[in-house]
């Protein structure tokens, strides 16, 4: 996939095999077009809590049902969803080897209120890369790209739910109580793996779906 330009769509607090695709891509288009589609990484993450899998939801909004385009999705403050993900993260990651030197790059999302889901997203990716020295061009559709020429589609193999990278085991904090859990959010490997995290994204070998 070196030198392939791939489109996806965005995600939350990306899972590994989506910002493993990013990087060996050779272009990466995000979809901001398409009719938001529910329950895909668009706004939620999986991360390795206490008790196993545990997903964090952005609670979002649609002016205009079901036909509201992403770039349009507004996040919703109704409750306070930001503070219960930063406190499941700590609680997920303190004692993994690395949380301490990667806190203050994602912490403060769950400080900051976004009105458009776009921007947070595109927030925390633009972070990741500057924290994983990804050199990547990156660029978003102006309309919606239904059968996109010249480009990989991705945007449903790397963000829908049951969607999973070919994710080689590493240690990572509960794993001896609920055993290794592939492809959760980058954040897990970051926080377990520290430095090493690159050279295990470049060992995927490519997607399942």
């Amino acid at each position: 996939m070196a030198d392939e330009r791939i489109i996806v769509s965005i995600s939350f607090l990306p899972p590994i095999g989506y910002i493993a695709a990013l990087m060996k891509a050779g272009e990466v288009v995000i979809e901001l077009d398409e009719t938001y589609p529910k329950q895909t990484c668009r706004n939620r993450a999986d991360i390795y809590g206490p008790n196993g899998k545990q997903t964090l939801i952005v609670p979002v909004s649609k002016l205009r049902g079901n036909h509201t385009r992403t770039r349009d999705i507004r996040i919703s403050y109704a409750l306070p969803w930001y503070k219960i993900h930063r406190r499941s993260i700590e609680a997920a990651y303190r004692n993994s080897p690395f949380f301490l030197y990667y806190q203050d790059y994602f912490l403060p999302f769950f400080e900051k209120k976004y009105e458009f889901l776009v921007d947070f997203d595109s927030e925390i990716l633009e972070t990741l890369f500057r924290v994983l020295q990804i050199s990547k061009e990156i660029r978003f559709t102006e309309s919606y790209l239904k059968q996109p020429e010249g480009l990989l589609d991705l945007r449903q193999d790397l963000t829908a739910k049951h969607a999973t990278a070919i994710c080689p085991p590493y240690t990572q904090t509960f794993a001896e109580k609920h055993g290794f859990i592939p492809n959760l959010s980058i954040i897990d490997l970051l926080f377990n793996v520290g430095p090493e995290t690159l050279d295990y994204l470049k060992s995927i070998p490519g997607l399942i779906h």
